[in-house]
């Protein structure tokens, strides 16, 4: 039976957010970009059957990982970017806007580090409440990337077994943000989706806001190990996808 994508990101919040404190698993610099400082979050409102996190963060949030505030998540950033020499941040793992509050007083500790800060999300949370995307628009080193799943409301339903309005919160994301002034761009998984309803998804992302398409992100499957199982578990198949170590350098 399919979930209320919006009421289960709630409940998630109850076993990942404390006040302020926000569960993080892990903190890493890796390639993505051209070389960030990451931040993964721990707990996720949507159950994507090709989610890129093991199973224990993805079903059991309450058993794995750790609370920090929002000045150490700052801390750990900003650590792990200098010993790099890296000018980019961003929060990924499970749903980074879980934990609103937490959220943006991580941003407001950020505001005069001089970082580009990307937030990764499914835009569910952000497209269920405008007042969201105003907030964030008092941040002008924040770039959202949302993470669209699939192209249509059936795919939608098919990879997260969310109900099909889900799909529409992700492109009203995309709206708020771009009707506020905040950087934004849409990063659609294609890995399942045939060439005409991308067309069509693109054609609708077009008529709503042009400018978007320039930064239009076609997003395809990594086959980690667990992916590939957790995919043969739910008998999904897929049309396109890239090894881990094929991943071409303009997908980075």
């Amino acid at each position: 039976m399919a979930y209320d994508p919006v009421a289960r990101h709630k409940v998630i919040k109850r076993r990942v957010v404390r006040g302020e404190l926000r569960k993080y698993y892990r903190f890493r610099t890796d390639r993505w970009y051209g070389g960030i400082a990451t931040g993964d979050c721990v707990g996720c409102g949507l159950l994507c059957k090709f989610c890129w996190v093991r199973d224990p963060l993805l079903f059991n949030p309450t058993n794995v990982g750790s609370f920090y505030n929002p000045h150490e998540v700052a801390r750990k950033l900003l650590s792990k970017a200098r010993k790099k020499g890296l000018t980019q941040l961003r929060l990924s793992g499970g749903e980074p806007t879980i934990g609103r509050s937490h959220l943006l007083r991580l941003l407001d500790k950020l505001r005069w580090e001089g970082h580009l800060f990307i937030l990764e999300t499914n835009g569910i949370l952000i497209g269920s409440d405008k007042s969201y995307a105003k907030d964030l628009a008092g941040f002008p080193f924040l770039h959202v990337r949302v993470s669209i799943k699939g192209c249509d409301r059936d795919e939608f339903t098919m990879l997260t077994n969310s109900m099909p309005e889900g799909f529409d919160l992700q492109l009203r994301a995309l709206e708020y943000l771009f009707d506020v002034g905040v950087s934004c761009n849409p990063a659609v998984m294609i890995s399942f989706s045939s060439p005409k309803k991308l067309e069509r998804l693109r054609r609708r992302i077009f008529v709503m806001m042009p400018s978007l398409m320039e930064e239009f992100e076609e997003e395809e499957l990594i086959l980690y190990p667990h992916v590939l199982d957790r995919l043969n578990r739910f008998n999904v198949s897929y049309r396109t996808a890239f090894q881990p170590n094929r991943v071409p350098p303009e997908s980075e």
